[in-house]
């Protein structure tokens, strides 16, 4: 990929990053990639959003997707900058609609943090694995920051064949009692999804903003407990809206502050559209969501009460919080799901 060209994909990402990347010289490999660290938060004036993409590469995007086929799956894994987009679906509709300005693959995996449920607090055991497909379509919508700057909102697609959040279970230790067999002199907390992931903005990085919205329930497991105890349900679920800014809980919470790693860009190495941007070492944090009482504890819901008591639960906005940390994530874009499918087919070990 020339000079040129690379700076012209920098420039067609959403406002934000295109802004945020310096390209600081030109790899003797022709592959283009950038790193910086977000600098340090200062009042800025409103601006407009940069295009995602111009008149051109709009009209390219659709004659590309109109009428065309998946292409086949090559053997193996993707590879490089597409590693762990093996379930981006690339072939489902959402993801082929002629319409769309945009398409991508996302992969996130989290190594640590904790959850504070009410008055519980527990460690987050990695890897916390997310994976979905993005669409930007012919709508362009955006959203607003709070400093007047703007940027892309992504809907999400399910992956293909492959869970869209996956977490090892947590253990909550029994009050006074040593856990000397887990889930049995302990409790096992098990992160469920109940919904889709919303209101994706993955290029929130610092912003007093949600990078997405997640609704979950706890399953709780313990052999008192029985098979459906649970925290939250779809109905009801803990909506979980973390942001690498800083939170604006009600008080007398304090605020929590995140991180938005390291930004790095990079363009496809075989000359394709693709961009892939990556956030590493990040830490997203939530203090805001609320959390319901339990529901389905013991023999007709009889322990829910204890449950409720020694969690303090329900708990409202500011009683809970969660933190991700460290976060990384890798978005790879495209105005052509052709070009993206080949992209990544092409980096397949």
């Amino acid at each position: 990929m020339t000079l040129a060209r690379a700076a012209s994909a920098l420039l067609s990402l959403p406002g934000r990053l295109a802004h945020a990347i310096v390209p600081a010289s030109r790899p003797s490999d022709g592959h283009h990639a950038a790193a910086v660290r977000p600098p340090a938060r200062r009042p800025r004036p409103p601006r407009r959003r940069a295009l995602l993409l111009g008149a051109a590469g709009a009209a390219t995007a659709l004659v590309a997707t109109a009428g065309t086929v998946p292409a086949a799956a090559a053997a193996g894994q993707p590879g490089g900058i597409y590693t762990g987009m093996g379930a981006c679906p690339l072939s489902s509709a959402a993801l082929r609609d002629p319409g769309n300005l945009q398409v991508g693959c996302v992969t996130s995996v989290t190594h640590g943090g904790s959850f504070t449920i009410g008055s519980t607090s527990v460690a987050l055991q990695g890897p916390i694995t997310l994976q979905f497909g993005v669409v930007w379509d012919h709508t362009a919508p955006v959203v607003t920051f709070p400093d007047g700057s703007t940027a892309n909102s992504y809907t999400t697609v399910a992956p293909s064949g492959a869970p869209e959040l996956s977490a090892p279970a947590a253990q909550i230790t029994i009050p006074g009692i040593a856990n000397v067999i887990p889930g049995v002199t302990s409790i096992l907390a098990q992160v469920q999804q109940t919904g889709p992931i919303t209101d994706f903005v993955p290029l929130a990085t610092g912003e007093n903003y949600p990078v997405f919205k997640l609704p979950v329930r706890l399953h709780l497991i313990n052999a008192l407990l029985g098979p459906d105890c649970y925290i939250g349900s779809a109905a009801s679920p803990i909506t979980l809206a973390p942001t690498t800014g800083t939170t604006s809980p009600p008080p007398p919470a304090t605020p929590l502050t995140g991180d938005p790693g390291t930004i790095n860009v990079a363009s496809d190495p075989g000359g394709h559209q693709a961009i892939v941007a990556s956030f590493s070492g990040a830490s997203l944090v939530d203090n805001t969501f609320t959390v319901p009482g339990a529901t389905g504890c013991g023999l007709g819901g009889i322990l829910d009460p204890l449950i409720d008591l020694v969690m303090g639960l329900p708990a409202k906005s500011g009683k809970g919080s969660v933190t991700f940390k460290p976060t990384d994530t890798a978005l790879a874009l495209d105005p052509s799901v052709d070009d993206l499918t080949a992209a990544i087919d092409a980096s397949r070990q």
